[in-house]
């Protein structure tokens, strides 16, 4: 069960970003940047997101000492799996109105918060973005909302530098996902408590 909440969580992630790339209102800063690399170098979104989680996962060893472990893996192959899967299956519509656009995009934002709260809950290991956000969380002392801004306003202007697609909806993410994340991982932390006798949580420090 606490596998199939991880695979899950990774699955429901991997929709709210498409939903969010589908709305065309801007997408998250992780997804600029893989989107900036494809457009620059070709290969898919997915498999970008796959690469840059591989160098994240490096280099958070070299710079923090942060050692890989297997859910770390799992998350980097199965999220950009369920990303490509998710595009080529094309069962996200392309939608005209902006009201309709912005619900999708509203709607993207929420759904993706909600798969990271879910597979973060059972703790068998973070993506390596996540990782490296959770690691600063605890060595510094940050929250997880000051850490999330940081990271995602410096992969943002990378990946706008690239060519990444960028507009008021990329701003929101960025601006709103630290919050959201530190809402919806104590939920599903106490939903694992309750079913699996969780006790230690995830966040440390949520201010």
């Amino acid at each position: 069960m606490r596998y199939a909440m991880f695979v899950l969580g990774l699955f429901i992630g991997a929709f709210g970003c498409v939903l969010a790339i589908k709305a065309n209102l801007g997408v998250a800063p992780w997804d600029t940047f893989h989107i900036g690399l494809q457009k620059t170098f070709g290969l898919t979104i997915g498999i970008w997101s796959q690469i840059v989680g591989l160098a994240v996962i490096l280099s958070s060893y070299l710079v923090a000492k942060i050692k890989p472990t297997f859910g770390m893996f799992l998350n980097m192959v199965c999220f950009g799996s369920f990303l490509d899967l998710i595009l080529w299956l094309d069962i996200v519509p392309e939608l005209s109105s902006v009201w309709s656009r912005l619900a999708m995009f509203l709607l993207g934002l929420v759904v993706m918060n909600i798969g990271i709260g879910m597979y973060l809950s059972p703790r068998l290991g973070a993506g390596p973005r996540d990782s490296f956000m959770l690691a600063m969380n605890e060595r510094l002392g940050w929250s997880i909302q000051k850490v999330r801004l940081i990271i995602e306003v410096a992969v943002l202007i990378a990946g706008a530098a690239l060519g990444g697609p960028v507009s008021i909806g990329t701003v929101l993410i960025a601006l709103l996902t630290g919050p959201m994340i530190q809402r919806t991982i104590p939920f599903w932390q106490s939903v694992m408590k309750k079913q699996y006798g969780m006790m230690e949580p995830i966040e440390r420090r949520a201010s």
